[in-house]
């Protein structure tokens, strides 16, 4: 982490506001005047305006939001030597679990953290996941019946090859059609919870095709601009909504 963005955690205050505090020297590491290239660690004694720096101890652990491009697993090995997410990640966080999975044809926001409880507190949430998914052909009244109340199919189309899943009960969801036309169509929907190709099947219920599949947003956690294949931890805002979440389900995380 970047020592604005410690800062910005911090204190708190906004990444501007700490990029002027460190222009201006009056952020000091160990009593030094601190630059914006200055190496440091978090439990280093670091001083603003003369004023030791209170890390928040809740703050021991991190999270971050990756743009998943397609074409990568999330793992951290292919034993068909295709490319996964960690061959793009820095290699301060290769030793972060990923939040839940995209699968390989599909991009968007990925959340990652090095803390083991975090990760299962919201992998098993039922935080809202919203995509953009483009599909071939045009929306049915059909779909969008089904949008409403949830779907069983044992449609294996849009499966992974391998699955051995002959039944997917697919829970209602939050759908907003875009675009419909005879060629392809745009929605945006958005779920509470989130099983392997769920939305891939769906679709493939109707002889649909999804096209292209990105997440822009988990709970409290939106892509916005950030560029494909780029990683940013989650600003003071996320992390305030974060904690909150954590305190309420009593899951212990300094």
């Amino acid at each position: 982490m970047r020592l604005n963005q410690f800062l910005a955690h911090n204190l708190p205050c906004s990444r501007r506001v700490a990029d002027a505090l460190i222009a201006e020297g009056r952020v000091k590491i160990k009593h030094t005047k601190a630059t914006f290239t200055t190496p440091f660690h978090p439990q280093d004694k670091i001083f603003v305006d003369g004023k030791l720096l209170r890390v928040k101890e809740q703050e021991r652990f991190s999270v971050i939001v990756y743009h998943k491009p397609k074409g990568e697993l999330v793992s951290h090995k292919d034993d068909r030597g295709r490319k996964v997410i960690f061959d793009n990640l820095e290699g301060k966080f290769q030793h972060f679990t990923p939040i839940g999975r995209l699968d390989y044809a599909s991009m968007g926001l990925l959340l990652l953290s090095d803390s083991k409880k975090v990760v299962d507190a919201l992998m098993h949430s039922r935080l809202e996941r919203t995509y953009l998914v483009k599909i071939n052909g045009s929306v049915t009244q059909a779909m969008l019946d089904a949008f409403g109340v949830g779907l069983e199919t044992t449609s294996k189309e849009g499966a992974h090859p391998k699955t051995n899943t002959a039944t997917i009960h697919i829970a209602p969801m939050q759908a907003s059609v875009l675009k419909s036309s005879r060629n392809y169509s745009k929605l945006k929907l958005t779920l509470q919870e989130g099983q392997n190709r769920e939305l891939r099947r769906f679709f493939g219920h109707f002889k649909r095709e999804v096209l292209d599949l990105k997440r822009v947003s988990f709970g409290f956690v939106s892509l916005n601009a950030l560029p494909v294949g780029k990683t940013r931890y989650l600003n003071s805002k996320e992390y305030k909504h974060l904690h909150t979440f954590l305190n309420q389900l009593g899951v212990e995380h300094g």
